[in-house]
């Protein structure tokens, strides 16, 4: 019985998580593809943005379909570093530019004081990553939110999980 109830519980966290990141229509994504051609330097068509929700925040991460592409691997970790630090500072105004004034979770990020939320940037092998980790449960909901927002206006550049993790 508690095999059951462990993986009954299991499939209702994957079913919603699923459901929260609905895929935006086609307007949209077009939409945020061509804001975002002016916030990233790297091309949508040969990278990943990976979203993976923690349990106190999550980790974004931006990868090459190509390991050998060392030109976006270039752009994706300059983005990053430069995001990062603006982040660090409590400025989301580039995640607001590509997805709206309206993001959910976004103003919530915003109006956190800087340090409340721990940003580390990352290098990987075929990219980077930014984690945000923090202990306040109302931005721990945020960056959720802001990931499944994410995930929907990137459907076609982006995916949920732990799938591109890479250990030092």
């Amino acid at each position: 019985m508690k095999r059951l109830v462990v993986c009954l519980s299991m499939w209702l966290f994957i079913a919603a998580s699923l459901q929260a990141a609905e895929r935006a229509g086609d307007e949209r994504l077009d939409e945020v593809v061509r804001r975002g051609s002016h916030v990233m330097p790297f091309d949508l068509e040969q990278t990943t943005h990976v979203f993976s929700k923690t349990a106190k925040g999550g980790l974004q991460q931006v990868v090459v379909k190509d390991s050998s592409n060392a030109g976006q691997i270039k752009l994706i970790r300059q983005h990053l570093t430069k995001i990062s630090n603006e982040f660090m500072q409590g400025d989301f105004s580039n995640p607001a530019k590509i997805h709206g004034e309206d993001m959910p979770g976004l103003a919530e990020l915003r109006a956190a004081k800087p340090g409340r939320i721990k940003i580390t940037y990352k290098e990987l092998p075929n990219g980077a990553e930014i984690d945000y980790s923090t202990d306040d449960p109302k931005l721990i909901e945020a960056i959720h939110q802001w990931f499944d927002a994410q995930l929907s206006d990137h459907a076609r550049h982006a995916m949920p999980g732990h799938l591109m993790h890479h250990k030092p």
